[in-house]
């Protein structure tokens, strides 16, 4: 197995990620209404199990792929997304910022938690409404796991959302963990990968392991991330050692394993890859058109 050293640059590109996730932007709450907005940051990307469709979640709402050059926006809806994730047939989670109409003089522009149970057709609020704005979200289980932006903490909850216990407070990019062991939590900092082993409550780094941007975890065990510097690593001993199996052509903004075959990745300009080979080779599965 290959052990993968950190990199100066490869450091210094992660750092940016985390600083440019956690600031506010024009977007947030002020957006124009414009149908034509494109994409925007692309933060999260999944597959619904109900028909196989590819959703991309950005910062002018949420998509489904239609061909590798077009996408179609859910609902009209332009929500920035800073949070997403499915987690069932036509079941997502979501977090970041209302829409331009949605918003109000007297509530603060997060959403909170929101789930959807049509595909992203409507959303319900499930808590934090105008407090919390997670930028990961990873259920597990029964344990539903967030990084909240405005806290800095990770934050655990045992009923979907809808109560939340806080743990430490770290610089988080992204968090992964396995319903095989749903206490052994995952996250990735500019220090590297870390490894609680208390849902959250205290970290320790993992030893040896590359620089990543994006973990997740498929099975006790085993292991797939996104480098800062593009490369993929794959893990079969819960990160003791790690292999490095392909490259992605940039930074992942966003990263997500279907199976241990399929990986989905977003980069910086919008454009979505697909690998159905372990992250040895990617295609491309949309990439906007301006």
């Amino acid at each position: 197995m290959q052990h993968v050293g950190r990199r100066l640059l490869s450091a210094a590109a992660l750092s940016f990620a985390l600083v440019a996730c956690g600031q506010a932007s024009p977007e947030h709450g002020g957006r124009s209404e414009s149908s034509n907005l494109g994409v925007g940051h692309v933060h999260g990307v999944g597959v619904d199990p109900a028909d196989g469709a590819l959703y991309v979640a950005g910062h002018h709402g949420l998509f489904t792929v239609t061909s590798p050059t077009t996408i179609a926006r859910v609902a009209d809806r332009n929500q920035d997304h800073m949070g997403f994730t499915i987690t069932g047939s036509k079941t997502f989670l979501a977090s970041g910022h209302p829409a331009a109409e949605d918003v109000s003089p007297d509530r603060p522009p997060h959403l909170g938690l929101i789930r959807s149970t049509d595909a992203g057709l409507t959303w319900k609020v499930i808590s934090q409404d105008g407090s919390a704005d997670f930028h990961s979200l990873q259920l597990a289980g029964e344990n539903l796991y967030a990084f909240d932006s405005q806290t800095s903490k990770v934050w655990r909850s045992a009923d979907g959302g809808a109560t939340w216990t806080q743990g430490t407070e770290e610089k988080v990019l992204d968090l992964g963990v396995s319903a095989e062991k749903s206490t052994r939590l995952y996250a990735t900092t500019p220090q590297g990968l870390k490894v609680s082993e208390d849902g959250g409550v205290n970290f320790v780094e993992v030893p040896k392991s590359p620089l990543l941007s994006h973990v997740d975890v498929l099975t006790t065990g085993l292991m797939v991330g996104a480098g800062a510097d593009g490369r993929i690593h794959t893990s079969q001993d819960d990160g003791k050692t790690w292999t490095t199996v392909g490259k992605l052509p940039g930074q992942a903004t966003a990263f997500t394993a279907v199976d241990r075959r399929r990986l989905l990745a977003a980069l910086e300009d919008g454009t979505v890859l697909e690998s159905k080979d372990g992250g040895k080779t990617f295609t491309t599965a949309f990439a906007p058109t301006n």
